[in-house]
């Protein structure tokens, strides 16, 4: 993938219909101590895209919550869009050698989209267009879960673009300094972000997916 205008004919292609809801997920990529409860919190989310026919995105590889994303898509046998998006010199490309440093792509993920770039963050922007070329018409929301500098882009990236950002209290880093001051560097007071414990979540991003409606 080139440019962002080519992304809804790519995306039609590969039979990734849009004006559906999207849930972009981002955050951290290092292994998350089930203690927290992620587990769980990942089968809801999964059970949630299931039954709203939902597309998730995010970054695709095999670690953190991509990893969590794409084995609770496994267990459960979903059939909706699992979309990872990820910059093309990062990752080890199917069917290519690994030439060292590149990460491995989440085997569970339905689908991948792979962008110009070679430092990671270079998908931050993609992220946010795929998502927004498949919601169409449909509402999107963004999951934070844990994460580092890399979600603080995406968060404001999602921010940015409108789209209503949950972030997971208790998670780690970044949710966590959320949670704590209401804002962080980059990301306003008056931003739309909310903050939830674990078990709230599920039942936040079911009414912004279903269109927001108190």
């Amino acid at each position: 993938m080139r440019d962002e205008p080519d992304l809804g004919a790519a995306l039609a292609a590969f039979g990734l219909e849009r004006d559906r809801p999207a849930l972009v997920l981002v955050g951290g990529a290092d292994d998350l101590p089930d203690s927290k409860g992620l587990g769980t919190l990942f089968a809801d989310v999964v059970a949630l895209a299931e039954r709203l026919g939902a597309a998730v995105v995010d970054g695709g590889t095999d670690a953190g919550i991509m990893r969590l994303a794409g084995e609770a898509h496994a267990a459960a046998q979903a059939t909706f869009p699992l979309v990872g998006v990820a910059a093309e010199a990062t990752v080890v490309l199917p069917g290519a050698a690994p030439r060292g440093g590149e990460a491995s792509l989440e085997p569970n993920h339905t689908h991948f989209v792979f962008v110009p770039g070679s430092e990671w963050g270079d998908e931050v922007p993609w992220i946010g267009w795929v998502a927004a070329a498949l919601a169409g018409r449909a509402p999107s929301a963004t999951l934070l879960v844990d994460g580092g500098h890399v979600s603080r882009r995406d968060v404001e990236a999602s921010v940015q673009a409108g789209r209503e950002v949950v972030v997971v209290a208790g998670s780690g880093r970044l949710a966590d300094e959320l949670a704590a001051t209401a804002a962080a560097d980059g990301i306003p007071a008056s931003a739309p972000v909310t903050v939830l414990a674990p078990e709230a979540v599920p039942g936040e991003l079911m009414r912004l997916l279903e269109g927001g409606a108190s």
